[in-house]
């Protein structure tokens, strides 16, 4: 019996720990696809750079003994999910997953997650896809650090996944966001949530003293966030699992008469016209 073909990418690039540890998480699962940056691409969200060449290169990556033939891409991570859905797949993928990440992907801001783009990514193809992060020290975001402990994120990278592989398409569910906290065990319980919607990070000013000095935007955790006990953000500070649901359509739920209706009272007797048709 020919087993489920799983593709697997990150941000933090092929050399990542947390890469390895989802790739012995997996093995049990699928057949693995390893395709991921050759350096470090956090924050390049669903990126597709134009100055990248696409070049592969074929590598290897271990970890508990064991060792998978990898790819290493010169590319944004939703290029390389590019790359493996148009060049390297010999049949139709199961599942992608992105991950496991150095640092949790929180909020408004999970369209600059590279971990998430390439998930994103992998659902524009009609692939179910996972972006998995676990939560670190800020210090570690942009760091390969062997030092963070990838094991329980890889424990329920398998869960999700092995359940993601025994489900039909959803209707309105692309992704699963998956965001794990530093100090999770097996036991921690996990909960449905969704976006929280102010910066998880808020971005502090540059400290310079002249404009065409160098300007590097730091961040910090927002200690304004919502008090939306049902966000992702609001769950993990909890210590608990946030799995959110997302959607490739970025629509509003607004019905479309309710805002004809806002925008033609904000005309101030401008007369605007709109298809009759439209309802």
């Amino acid at each position: 019996m020919t087993r489920p073909l799983i593709i697997l990418t990150n941000d933090d690039g092929i050399d990542s720990p947390g890469l390895a540890a989802s790739a012995a998480a997996l093995d049990p699962l699928g057949d693995l696809l390893i395709v991921a940056p050759n350096v470090q691409q956090s924050g390049m969200g669903r990126s597709m750079p134009p100055w990248n060449d696409g070049r592969l290169t074929e590598t290897t990556i271990s970890a508990n003994g064991q060792t998978w033939r990898a790819y290493r891409a010169n590319a944004s991570p939703a290029q390389a999910v590019q790359h493996a859905l148009l060049e390297l797949i010999d049949r139709h993928p199961a599942l992608v997953v992105s991950g496991i990440n150095y640092g949790e992907n929180i909020g408004v801001a999970v369209t600059v997650s590279g971990t998430v783009g390439a998930a994103l990514e992998a659902a524009a193809f009609g692939v179910p896809a996972l972006a998995v992060s676990l939560q670190t020290d800020p210090a570690h975001h942009m760091t390969n650090d062997a030092s963070v402990d990838f094991r329980v994120a890889a424990y329920f990278t398998r869960l999700f996944a092995a359940r993601w592989l025994n489900t039909e398409p959803l209707p309105d569910v692309d992704v699963l966001k998956i965001d794990i906290p530093q100090d999770a065990t097996p036991d921690t319980p996990w909960r449905i949530t969704r976006l929280e919607r102010r910066n998880y990070y808020r971005p502090l000013r540059p400290a310079r003293s002249t404009l065409d000095g160098e300007g590097h935007i730091g961040y910090e955790l927002n200690p304004d966030l919502t008090d939306d006990q049902d966000s992702d953000a609001s769950v993990l500070l909890r210590g608990m699992i946030s799995v959110t649901p997302l959607t490739l359509d970025f629509t509003s739920r607004i019905g479309p008469d309710v805002l004809h209706r806002i925008l033609d009272r904000a005309g101030a007797g401008e007369p605007l016209r709109r298809d009759q048709a439209a309802r």
